[in-house]
């Protein structure tokens, strides 16, 4: 059965943003949905034969959120778990994101003054606050702690799920990936390109990689990058973020930062995490 959550909310509070940050948890969203397309889209991703198994659906402003709750009823009464989130924030705070935007507001007739539209529509959906499975207040929030929160009620429930780590080997010679956040240099490692037998093979062969590690500092690099990835992982998922590029680096790209990069994929699969492992520099 998929698992269906419901945003809902003032305008300006922030269900575009959520609906961002969902999909970054893998939710599959719609955005901007009328009420009165709820149940075709439901039923709609039923027909998709289990692929989606997260639905977020963000419903538009206080006009499109009438009758929600008695679309939601029905959702409910046909068997699927529906959850409503409701993103609200004080009308002083949606005064000044409008300021700062410039934006109208969608129920903006022209005539009537900003805090009077959203005190009316505050009060259009006080009862959709007042059912709501979760009230999110997004006054003083930045969007990197809206994110934390939603990962908090709604992301996986392992961290590692929720943060895709990519390890990444290449050789400063080529270039330094654009796409990385973070480098290590490993170019103070014993180089195999110097041992005849070694030369035209790579850090995925044994040898190669025993010939790498035996390097006495060596070991205690990898100590203390894994601890070190041990203590930023977790504190990046609390932040928000999804992804996270490492690259790992020698001259060629073929050895040294080809072996070390192994042996961190090992490790941080032994701490629970799913890295992709990707070497740029060898070829395909």
């Amino acid at each position: 059965m998929t698992d269906i959550l419901v945003i809902a909310g003032l305008s300006g509070a922030g269900r575009s943003q959520a609906a961002d940050d969902l999909e970054d948890l893998g939710w599959f969203v719609v955005d901007n949905l009328p009420v009165s397309l709820l149940d075709r889209v439901v039923a709609l991703s039923g027909e998709a034969g289990g692929e989606i198994e997260k639905l977020c659906l963000v419903l538009g402003n206080a006009r499109h959120q009438a009758g929600m709750l008695a679309a939601v009823g029905s959702l409910r009464a046909q068997g699927h778990r529906v959850r409503i989130l409701f993103l609200d924030a004080s009308t002083r705070e949606l005064v000044r994101r409008y300021e700062a935007t410039r934006r109208r507001h969608p129920l903006s007739d022209g005539s009537t003054g900003l805090e009077q539209l959203i005190e009316a529509e505050r009060t259009a959906l006080a009862e959709v606050k007042a059912t709501a499975d979760v009230v999110v207040d997004t006054t003083g929030l930045t969007v990197h702690q809206l994110k934390s929160k939603l990962v908090g009620l709604f992301g996986p429930e392992s961290a590692a799920d929720s943060l895709q780590v990519t390890l990444m080997s290449f050789g400063f010679k080529h270039g330094v990936p654009i796409d990385v956040d973070t480098v290590f240099d490993v170019r103070f490692l014993p180089n195999p390109h110097w041992d005849e037998e070694l030369r035209p093979m790579t850090g995925l062969e044994p040898r190669v990689r025993e010939y790498v590690m035996s390097h006495g500092s060596a070991e205690e690099f990898i100590e203390r990058v894994d601890g070190l990835l041990s203590l930023v992982l977790p504190a990046y998922v609390a932040e928000g973020r999804s992804y996270l590029t490492i690259g790992v680096g020698c001259t060629g790209g073929r050895h040294r930062s080809v072996a070390v990069t192994e042996v961190l994929a090992e490790r941080l699969r032994a701490a629970g995490w799913s890295p992709r492992v990707s070497h740029r520099d060898l070829p395909d």
